[in-house]
């Protein structure tokens, strides 16, 4: 078994890890990031690229590489309420050099930040490489244990970071907990053909018993149906063709033939939650695997890379001295918990109120004045739509590239 030593090990080469790694290496900080994966080629991830995080990559001189790069945009969500087409979400309204939001397989993203950490002498990425525990001494987390190609082996490190999602084998090993809010449905991911083009809609398409989701790519929608929650087995239970017959009358203009069985279907186990506690001495967790996040407004990408920002901007002077303290770490958490909770919050009060109507449960319609009132409102004061476009597409707390990783 071989032991070396590093800096900060990285585990996950998500956006969050990926973003860390890059930031920390241009700050002339020795960095190893772990990828369990041989490459970034798995459908369904997180692919909303907000204009918050756009920015970023304009700070970081990856912009054009990044527009480069086959996408869509998405520059409003216009909604049917009470017989009227209103535009509620205006991304165009924002004040961002990039106001709107990108469309773009997380793979290409990864891909390109994984090209310019290359560029660093002091990045280091290994793929196919998971791992598997903590190095400790005593109560502080010391490095990590791994196994990659050649076998197991163990690093060494002043500062582990834990980027490995929602199901963080790094969280677990260091025994911290996070709190659960409760989730009523699941989400099922596949693909349909595109026979036409058609304006991407952020309201979802229901017909009696499916509620759908669209997202459009070159070529294809990601779709995703709504499920109550663990209703996999409930939703197989009614057959593929009904099931096929049913996405097709809500969708006209793409073809289910791409959903040729039921391992066509990738069900999202959705979970909330959110860390007490984001660190130990010696590590520190972000991203999904510090709160993981609905996929209600496609926020998570944004909040990881922000969790990452913010964490290179804190811990880039003690890293760089070698003195990283348990005080440094607790300020990520008190810098990066609010954004979260605000996010969360809101994302609860979505899953209350618009759960029952996606799984076809009788709710208590809002009052018809109400609705007129809404209407007429962004009806008659368009600008009300930048309101909830920053809400999504910057957030709160929004997070600058720090100088020395700037481009």
């Amino acid at each position: 078994m071989t032991t070396q030593q590093t800096t900060c090990a990285i585990v996950g080469g998500g956006p969050a890890g990926m973003v860390l790694g890059l930031l920390l290496a241009r700050g002339g900080i020795d960095v190893t990031v772990f990828e369990k994966h041989g490459d970034f080629l798995r459908d369904f991830r997180g692919d909303t690229v907000h204009p918050v995080t756009l920015r970023l990559l304009d700070e970081l001189g990856l912009f054009e590489r990044f527009d480069a790069l086959p996408h869509s945009r998405v520059e409003k969500g216009r909604f049917d309420i009470g017989g009227r087409t209103v535009t509620l979400v205006d991304f165009r309204r924002l004040r961002q050099p990039h106001p709107y939001i990108a469309m773009v397989p997380q793979w290409d993203l990864l891909d390109l930040l994984a090209d310019a950490g290359r560029d660093e002498p002091t990045f280091t990425l290994r793929m196919q490489t998971e791992v598997t525990g903590l190095l400790r001494d005593g109560d502080a987390v010391t490095g990590v244990r791994y196994v990659g190609p050649d076998g197991p082996g163990e690093l060494r490190a002043d500062l582990t970071v834990a980027c490995d999602g929602r199901t963080s084998v790094v969280r677990r090993e260091a025994a911290l907990i996070p709190r659960e809010y409760r989730v009523p449905f699941d989400v099922g991911w596949f693909r349909l053909n595109r026979l036409q083009d058609a304006e991407y809609q952020l309201s979802p398409r229901i017909s009696d018993g499916l509620a759908l989701l669209l997202i459009p790519r070159e070529g294809y929608f990601q779709a995703g149906c709504f499920l109550p929650k663990g209703g996999e087995r409930q939703l197989r239970a009614r057959g593929l063709d009904t099931f096929r017959s049913q996405v097709a009358e809500l969708v006209p203009e793409a073809s289910a033939d791409s959903v040729t069985s039921w391992d066509d279907v990738k069900v999202l186990d959705v979970r909330l939650n959110r860390l007490r506690r984001w660190h130990r001495k010696g590590l520190l967790c972000i991203g999904d695997a510090a709160h993981a996040m609905s996929p209600v407004g496609g926020v998570g990408i944004n909040l990881a890379v922000a969790d990452a920002v913010a964490t290179a901007r804190i811990l880039a002077e003690p890293l760089r001295t070698r003195r990283v303290s348990e005080r440094d770490l607790a300020a990520v958490r008190r810098r990066r918990n609010m954004p979260a909770a605000v996010i969360q919050a809101v994302q609860r009060v979505l899953h209350r109120g618009l759960a029952a109507a996606l799984l076809g449960r009788e709710i208590k319609q809002p009052p018809a004045w109400l609705v007129k009132v809404v209407a007429t409102l962004f009806t008659w004061v368009p600008s009300l739509s930048v309101i909830p476009a920053y809400l999504v597409g910057v957030g709160p707390l929004p997070e600058h590239a720090p100088a020395f990783a700037r481009r």
